[in-house]
């Protein structure tokens, strides 16, 4: 009898280690979707930075180039 319930007590504390083990796998994956998605976010800001920054040098550059073209009489 006594060794029926140790052993119905020893899969109950398997089944709690086995559930607490899986709860602390799905947590340290929400952590790791987390830093995933944030530095996803931080790649798209930083594309979207990097993006413009090269759009308004190319607009300088061109308005640069028009304004030298006009000095020297290249373009109207």
């Amino acid at each position: 009898m006594a060794s029926k319930g140790l052993q119905d007590l020893k899969q109950q504390v398997e089944g709690t280690a086995q559930e607490a083990v899986l709860a602390a796998g799905a947590a340290a994956q929400q952590v790791v979707d987390q830093a995933t998605e944030a530095g996803q976010k931080a790649m798209d800001q930083l594309a979207k930075t990097t993006q413009e920054t090269i759009d308004k040098t190319a607009n300088q550059a061109s308005e640069t180039f028009s304004g030298i073209g006009k000095k020297f009489g290249l373009l109207k």
